[in-house]
């Protein structure tokens, strides 16, 4: 009497064990492949460094929807970033704001994790093409500018 290939395995507890767990591991190692699929390069975050030391006279700043803002809440016992410390920033490819109370400009993280923001910004920003930020001028011109008003003198 001749016995199909399923007989045999099947007649032995220990070998459909051993089929069973070989056909187990092989699923594994599939599913352990689809695991090393590339990242989204939008969901990916890089460390970017803020450094606004050089900003005369020190004030805070803020990166809205990723630091905390300095308008909502009283500057002197909130969390706000100081102007006085360089900081590290996790950010997304996408567009963002750098604000302090007087003035704020747009800048951009590449999908490689690179700065990029307006060329007219240049005399006053610093880092295009690097992960580094830096923030030389108190406002968007790389000079002082005039008061708007006078208070009067009494």
């Amino acid at each position: 009497m001749k016995r199909s290939l399923l007989d045999v395995i099947l007649a032995s507890p220990i070998r459909t064990l051993l089929v069973a767990s070989s056909l187990m591991g092989s699923v594994l190692l599939v599913d352990a492949g689809e695991a090393r699929e590339p990242v989204n390069p939008l969901t990916r975050e890089y460390p970017i460094t803020i450094d606004p030391t050089s900003l005369d006279p020190p004030t805070w700043w803020h990166v809205p929807g990723v630091t905390p803002l300095i308008w909502t809440n009283d500057p002197l016992t909130f969390e706000s970033y100081k102007t006085t410390d360089v900081r590290e920033i996790q950010l997304k490819p996408g567009e963002y704001r750098f604000g302090t109370f007087t003035f704020d400009f747009a800048f951009r993280i590449t999908l490689d994790g690179k700065l990029d923001f307006a060329q007219s910004l240049t005399q006053c920003v610093e880092g295009r093409g690097t992960r580094t930020l830096v923030i030389r001028c108190s406002h968007t011109q790389p000079y002082k500018q005039e008061r708007d008003y006078d208070y009067p003198s009494y």
